[in-house]
């Protein structure tokens, strides 16, 4: 799969196996996991299907203030979390057919997956500790 790295946004191919292993990007040498990949509409069939991570979507806008209010709090989980899920977010605006694709009537929403399928899905901008509770859950899992 290709996952464009969130630091320097240039393209990584990563083999699915090499996913557990810590991958870093080519070009700045940094953490691809350790935080949310943006991912456009061919990236993320890839992303949610092709990895044994469960994988935590965060469905956005960047007109959406409680959306803005939450991306750090998604941030600092995708820190915590790095190598344990991967996170993503997924602008609606520029994406519109993944939104409908996937029925999001309200943003943010959180969408879990795991294997392609869709595990669970909240929404609304949550608070750290019940976005903990989420994250918790789906590594349990």
């Amino acid at each position: 799969m290709i996952i464009q790295c969130p630091h320097c946004a240039k393209g990584n191919r990563i083999p699915n196996e090499k996913l557990l292993q810590g991958p870093i990007c080519g070009a700045c040498k940094q953490d691809l996991l350790s935080l949310p990949i943006n991912a456009n509409t061919g990236q993320f069939t890839d992303i949610i299907t092709q990895t044994s991570l469960a994988v935590i979507v965060d469905f956005w806008a960047p007109w959406c203030g409680p959306c803005k209010s939450f991306a750090p709090t998604f941030q600092a989980s995708a820190i915590k979390h790095a190598q344990k899920i991967i996170y993503v977010k997924v602008n609606t605006e520029a994406e519109p057919a993944l939104g409908s694709q996937f029925n999001i009537r309200s943003i943010p929403t959180l969408a879990a997956f795991k294997y392609g399928k869709e595990l669970q899905r909240i929404s609304g901008a949550l608070p750290p500790a019940q976005l903990e509770q989420f994250v918790n859950q789906l590594i349990a899992a």
